[in-house]
């Protein structure tokens, strides 16, 4: 939330929602594994969770819902997932587009698109379009995605700038970088998840989630519903928000 502001109150009545909630879907091969199965059933049931958790958010008063879906560094899996991951999002826009849109959702995409094939491309394109001027819930999705790569693009637009004499380097604030990130309109996230256990950002909004609170659950992102979403906002609820002062604020 911004500096000041009051926190929501879902609609069941949890205190302090978060206003932004990203998160990082770990643990789909963990989960086909340990089930004998392959690792395309579980991408498959990672969408079927996605789509729970697309639900919830919207009906726990969360305002933005960020989710990594593919990262800069998947690019080094075995070709067959890689195919296997981008037509799960083929499918996933062709299949749930219309109802996103019927429910208010606006999606958003960050991410390099350059060297994308075409239709995946256009099926972005046309998500961010369809959904423009929905505004119940922002879903942002973070694809062909990486802090690092992000950041280092908006130093080169900066350094253009400069180069071109229409900046003056000691005009570059951290600010003013952060304008110059994928979405910079999107307030930085309040709360970060990830599942599957592991304890570490991956190169997923770095720059973001300077004050983030992060939550670690131990759930397979197969297995994470409504319950456990509303587990990791009410872990959220009892952490104090100093952003670097002495007394905490209620809001980010």
């Amino acid at each position: 939330m911004p500096n000041g502001a009051t926190p929501q109150t879902d609609r069941e009545g949890l205190q302090g929602s978060p206003r932004h909630v990203a998160i990082i879907m770990d643990g789909n091969g963990r989960w086909a594994a340990a089930r004998g199965l392959p690792r395309a059933e579980g991408h498959r049931r990672g969408v079927e969770a996605l789509r729970k958790v697309v639900r919830a958010a919207h009906e726990l008063g969360i305002s933005y819902l960020t989710i990594f879906s593919f990262s800069a560094e998947n690019w080094s899996r075995p070709a067959s997932e890689i195919g296997d991951l981008f037509g799960l999002l083929r499918r996933f826009i062709r299949h749930d587009l219309a109802a996103l849109h019927a429910d208010g959702v606006r999606v958003r995409v960050i991410g390099e698109r350059e060297g994308l094939e075409s239709d995946i491309c256009a099926l972005l394109t046309e998500a961010e379009d369809l959904t423009r001027n929905n505004t119940r819930l922002t879903l942002v999705v973070a694809f062909n995605y990486g802090s690092r790569q992000e950041i280092a693009a908006a130093a080169q637009r900066l350094a253009r700038e400069v180069a071109e004499g229409k900046r003056d380097p000691s005009s570059i604030t951290a600010d003013v970088l952060g304008s110059y990130l994928d979405a910079p309109d999107i307030p930085d996230p309040d709360l970060i998840i990830r599942t599957s256990g592991e304890q570490r950002l991956s190169n997923f909004l770095m720059w973001q989630a300077a004050y983030s609170e992060l939550v670690f659950v131990p759930i397979h992102w197969p297995d994470f519903d409504k319950a456990a979403l509303e587990d990791a906002i009410a872990e959220y609820a009892t952490r104090e928000r100093r952003f670097g002062g002495l007394i905490a604020k209620t809001g980010s």
